[in-house]
């Protein structure tokens, strides 16, 4: 009997989503100015000095939340407000201010968790500095930093998008070691050796950047593994929600996408969510429907001893009048 890999729903905060988010209205300047006036610096907590950072860099900008920052007593530069200005300049891309507020961070001996080092992550990653995630992880570990799912989800962008076949199998070795690995765990490393297999990634030396597009493969696979991570913390409705930003950008998608957001949903159970998918495809004109592509995504699932969701794809393929086997065949 093959193996079927579950799906079930975690809890867990979501990373940054794909879609920039606007700049909030001339309301939601107002309910920031009343929640200040309305909770006064003598009753402020730790955490509110967080909340108030991510307030004023949403509205005003990350040079005004610095500003807040920087005039706060030293009492009540805690962990929770460092964190939350990092996670401005993140987001704003602004390295060196980041990496310059890091290394603050570490001076002042906070105990520095597993969200900072994953802003880091994050940031190196957004800006193309890929080099630098495994000098983080290697950090994390000495410090005895124990990294969550979005950690690994990081590492393992970084190593795919750099096609570092070696250090993305590593990641998952370490990953089935981890004491804190669960179900949704085990069904994320799954996932993502189909999608490296199915895709061919670290097979090609080619440029990471398409020269005839503005998004890189790098930001592709991120996206791509930001798809693989919400279906292993059973977040359906955030992998329907990252597809629908991917289908709505200007840029053209590859068959790589439609590669992952399938093998997601065929992974978890949804198989009608899957035929959807290969119904957009086929409409689709940029990129064509591409039966060899499903035929490598078949194979991976085969190979990982997936035999009843490899069925299952079959199936579904017959029924949209493809026929898929171990070999590249025109659909009929």
């Amino acid at each position: 009997m093959g193996r079927r890999g579950p799906c079930r729903p975690r809890a867990g905060a979501p990373p940054h989503r794909p879609r920039p988010q606007p700049r909030p209205p001339l309301q939601a300047r107002a309910r920031v100015a009343e929640w200040m006036k309305t909770h006064h610096e003598s009753d402020l907590s730790e955490n509110d000095y967080g909340v108030r950072i991510d307030l004023i860099t949403k509205v005003f900008g990350a040079n005004a939340a610095e500003d807040f920052f920087e005039k706060l007593p030293p009492a009540a530069k805690s962990l929770e407000a460092y964190t939350a200005l990092l996670h401005s300049y993140a987001r704003s891309k602004m390295v060196d201010k980041a990496e310059r507020l890091f290394q603050r961070m570490k001076d002042a001996d906070l105990p520095i968790d597993v969200l900072v080092y994953n802003e880091m992550m994050t940031l190196y990653i957004s800006v193309g500095e890929l080099d630098k995630v495994p000098t983080l992880a290697e950090e994390l570990k000495r410090q005895n930093v124990s990294p969550d799912l979005f950690t690994y989800n990081l590492r393992i962008s970084a190593s795919v998008a750099s096609m570092d076949l070696e250090a993305f199998k590593g990641i998952l070795d370490e990953m089935s070691k981890d004491p804190n690995s669960n179900e949704g765990w085990t069904l994320y490393r799954n996932l993502a050796s189909i999608y490296v297999d199915a895709s061919q990634l670290v097979s090609s030396g080619s440029s990471l950047v398409e020269t005839e597009a503005k998004i890189s493969q790098r930001e592709w696979i991120t996206y791509d593994l930001l798809v693989i991570l919400h279906a292993g913390l059973g977040n359906l409705d955030r992998v329907k929600d990252i597809w629908k930003s991917m289908q709505m950008t200007s840029q053209r998608m590859t068959s790589r996408n439609y590669v992952c957001v399938l093998s997601a949903y065929l992974m978890c159970g949804q198989l009608k969510d899957a035929a959807e998918v290969v119904d957009q495809w086929q409409r689709s004109k940029v990129p064509e429907f591409d039966i060899s592509a499903c035929n490598r995504l078949f194979d991976a699932l085969l190979a990982a001893g997936f035999t009843d969701t490899a069925d299952s794809f079959r199936e579904l393929m017959l029924q949209k009048s493809c026929i898929l086997s171990s070999r590249a065949n025109a659909c009929s």
